[in-house]
């Protein structure tokens, strides 16, 4: 208790917070890097092992334990039993590890705590933030009346676009004005189109729209998992015959489970036919545009009239971190309203930026400072190095599994995810999956392709060798064999 009772509450221009704030920050990288002795992607327990292993009386003892214990407790039962994601031993999900330069600007953006609603709870951060977005703008290929925010990631992106949508096409083909009256009466007509591979954040922003489940129309796919535009179009005027409001299209740039890239340019010219938004579902495959061989995958994004970006993917940058842009940035005044305490109109005419106008959430974190250190420390070359090698290495896979007998995979890769499985029973797959999580420290994917349970590799990680890969590929092959008898 003493120990705590002499350590400051922050970090302030007084020496002795600052040495305290040295001594923790210190303490604390120590313990990381103790932790870090093997390149096993986890350490292998239950959930009910951890579970056993965190129990204790109370989170709130009646005295403070103060940091050094706190920090033992740590060391000791949290960051043995972290997933550890820069490990070449983790191929699950669209879960990256982080740059080390993005990891030093969250301790930046965590000591500072600034606030992204106003300009006056962040001003070097609103400037940076308006500065990112708009190099992200002219990255994707937006004319200059485009306009962005920084989000959470993909699934509040996407909300922000559906959001958007409806409110225009209610605004010029219904002369309703949602954000002030609320839904117009035809409400339940109003229809959405995305593939049906796409990502569950489509079926989930309709919830949060008022529109349902219901209002998602999912188009089929052809036998790459790309969005068959034809049936796309035959839907829309099917819909059209029965009265119903089609108002929005989502192309997925970078399916979840495949990496599958919806016909851009396809889809542009039914919506521009239709006069329907065109949303670019790009969680991830926003990072493609950094490649130098591989961009042109991407289709003409630009012709979407916004776009989903996420950071914490292939940008290799900590959760979370997104953004939402817009081709016409008027149309972000759907998020705004004033409010005397936080953003008066007066100060947005002097000059000062008060980015809550242009957000769904008030209280915001710096996240824009994560890119912006990261695009300037790699710079292009080194950030097309990265997009390009796991790009690649997705390839060199597919390659090496049509190669073998022992397995099955769905489709050829676009961008760095590959789904796969060995030609064995569904049961068998599932308990490889689990066996290397639980034995082994390796933690791959699974889904369903075709009714059947499909193991998958998502490559995010540019350390991850072929030999690796030919490494992996043995053991699962080794696995399902001793499973198998």
């Amino acid at each position: 208790m003493n120990d705590e009772l002499a350590m400051p509450y922050f970090l302030t221009h007084e020496e002795t917070t600052k040495e305290s704030y040295r001594a923790m920050v210190e303490a604390t990288v120590k313990a990381i890097l103790d932790a870090i002795a093997d390149d096993r992607a986890y350490g292998g327990k239950s959930p009910q092992e951890l579970q056993a292993l965190i129990e204790r009386p109370t989170l709130l003892p009646p005295a403070g334990l103060g940091f050094d214990q706190v920090l033992q407790e740590l060391e000791s039962v949290i960051l043995p039993n972290f997933l550890r994601t820069t490990s070449t031993d983790y191929l699950a999900h669209l879960h990256s590890p982080a740059l080390l330069e993005s990891i030093c600007s969250e301790l930046i953006i965590s000591t500072f705590n600034q606030s992204m609603d106003s300009w006056d709870q962040s001003p070097i951060a609103t400037e940076v933030e308006l500065q990112v977005t708009r190099f992200l703008c002219s990255l994707y290929g937006y004319p200059m009346e485009s306009d962005g925010i920084f989000t959470s990631g993909g699934s509040q992106s996407n909300l922000s676009g559906l959001t958007l949508a409806r409110d225009w096409y209610c605004s010029k083909a219904l002369k309703h004005d949602v954000k002030k009256l609320g839904l117009p009466p035809s409400y339940s007509k109003l229809r959405i189109y995305t593939s049906e591979v796409s990502h569950f954040s489509m079926e989930k922003s309709a919830h949060l729209l008022g529109l349902g489940y219901d209002a998602v129309r999912k188009v089929p796919v052809d036998k790459e998992c790309r969005m068959d535009s034809e049936a796309l179009e035959a839907l829309i005027l099917l819909d059209k015959e029965a009265g119903l409001l089609p108002f929005c299209v989502v192309a997925t740039l970078g399916t979840t489970d495949y990496g599958s890239i919806d016909p851009v340019h396809a889809l542009s010219a039914i919506c521009k036919r239709h006069k329907l938004w065109l949303h670019a579902d790009a969680a991830y495959g926003s990072g493609v545009q950094l490649s130098t061989q591989y961009a042109h995958r991407l289709g003409p994004i630009a012709e979407c009239d916004s776009i989903t970006v996420d950071f914490h993917k292939m940008f290799l940058l900590p959760i979370s971190c997104g953004a939402f842009l817009v081709r016409d940035g008027k149309n972000l005044e759907a998020f705004s309203l004033h409010a005397d305490y936080l953003n008066r109109e007066e100060d947005e005419e002097d000059g000062y930026t008060n980015l809550v106008g242009k957000s769904m959430q008030t209280t915001r974190r710096f996240d824009a400072l994560k890119v912006w250190v990261s695009f300037l420390v790699r710079g292009q070359d080194g950030y097309a190095s990265i997009i390009d090698t796991c790009i690649e290495n997705a390839a060199y896979l597919y390659g090496q599994l049509k190669k073998n007998s022992a397995f099955e995979v769905a489709i050829e890769p676009e961008i760095s995810s590959v789904v796969f499985r060995l030609q064995a029973t569904c049961e068998v797959n599932k308990k490889v999956r689990r066996l290397l999580l639980h034995s082994k420290g390796v933690v791959i994917g699974q889904t369903v392709y075709e009714n059947k349970t499909f193991l998958k590799f998502t490559l995010l990680n540019p350390l991850l060798t072929h030999d690796k890969l030919d490494e992996l590929l043995l053991l699962i092959e080794e696995l399902g064999k001793e499973i198998m008898g």
